[in-house]
């Protein structure tokens, strides 16, 4: 409950704070009883789409994170690690820039596939070698793909001014262009992301205790694999097409949600999908204010924030437990 209240607290703020002042009262009238004032203007079609989009990018990129790690077992497997949010990114900005795509709903099917031929070949690269698909080994095959990923994305934007003027801030994470068209379009996908996840909790604490164990709990490895990827894929590409590739979120989140809920998932995967709305809201919130009158972007406030918690991790874990 206080998690859900401190949600609430973080999209309040979210309406309120930016380049344009609003009060308590412009916002509850703007919500309530618009009237064509230059406040509800900024409420409604500035501040809203934006804390909506907050909401639904950070949900989907906390779930997909906790689910990842309960996939692979591996603290370090955020869908940033992974090349999710990398391979989502690159294929949707092919989508956008290069093959022409404009809604959502056409070119969040390029970061679907992005998505899920990134985290294919991350895997496939981790699994190659006699001692198969290590934690480390799948962080490293991540950190690997995602630099190739970021260098492809660079080196199409780099070569087209107006093409890095267009993206620019979408490629480095951002709430800023989203419109409430975008967001509707993002529900359905980010709401069957989150079923799928949300069913996945029991099977992934019984794969936690191992395959031949998984299967006399009555559950299949294999299948639960197909469908966490599945999950992960749609949630983290769906998040990335509404916000861009946005770090730090995916792999933070799940940590903080274990030591408030302990390890299982029934507990773990609601909480991830709060924490990371939470987390993103409050990153965006910084951004407005760090230095104005300028707004630094969700992806630079997130990394900044997320760094250090991500270097604390990796502090309290020995390298032979990762």
């Amino acid at each position: 409950m206080g998690l859900a209240l401190g949600v609430v607290a973080a999209a309040g703020l979210s309406l309120l704070v930016g380049i344009q002042p609003v009060t308590p009262a412009d916002v509850v009238l703007a919500l309530t009883a618009p009237a064509g004032r230059p406040a509800d203007a900024v409420v409604l079609y500035l501040r809203v789409p934006r804390t909506a989009a907050g909401l639904l990018a950070g949900a989907g990129l906390g779930l997909a994170g906790a689910v990842a790690q309960g996939l692979t077992r591996n603290p370090l497997a955020g869908p940033e690690v992974l090349g999710v949010n990398g391979g989502a990114a690159f294929a949707g900005l092919v989508a956008m820039a290069l093959v022409g795509v404009g809604p959502l709903g056409g070119y969040v099917w390029f970061c679907f596939a992005g998505a899920a031929l990134a985290l294919g070949a991350v895997l496939a690269i981790a699994s190659a070698g006699r001692d198969g698909a290590t934690p480390v080994k799948i962080a490293m095959a991540g950190a690997a793909v995602s630099a190739l990923l970021f260098s492809l994305t660079s080196a199409i934007v780099l070569r087209d001014h107006d093409l890095f003027e267009r993206f620019r801030f979408w490629l480095v994470g951002s709430l800023t262009r989203a419109d409430l068209p975008i967001v509707l379009q993002a529900v359905p996908f980010l709401a069957a992301g989150t079923v799928l996840a949300l069913a996945l909790a029991r099977p992934l604490d019984a794969a936690a205790l191992g395959d031949d164990t998984a299967r006399s709990l009555g559950a299949r490895p294999a299948l639960l694999r197909g469908s966490a990827i599945a999950a992960v894929v749609v949630l983290a590409g769906t998040a990335t097409a509404v916000a861009g590739p946005v770090g730090f979120v995916g792999l933070v989140v799940p940590h903080a949600a274990r030591a408030l809920a302990g390890p299982a998932h029934v507990r773990v995967l609601p909480l991830s999908a709060l924490l990371g709305a939470l987390v993103l809201l409050l990153a965006d919130v910084v951004g407005r204010v760090v230095l104005r009158p300028e707004e630094v972007q969700v992806g630079v406030t997130a990394a900044v924030l997320g760094a250090p918690v991500f270097l604390y991790l990796l502090r309290r874990r020995r390298v032979g437990d990762l």
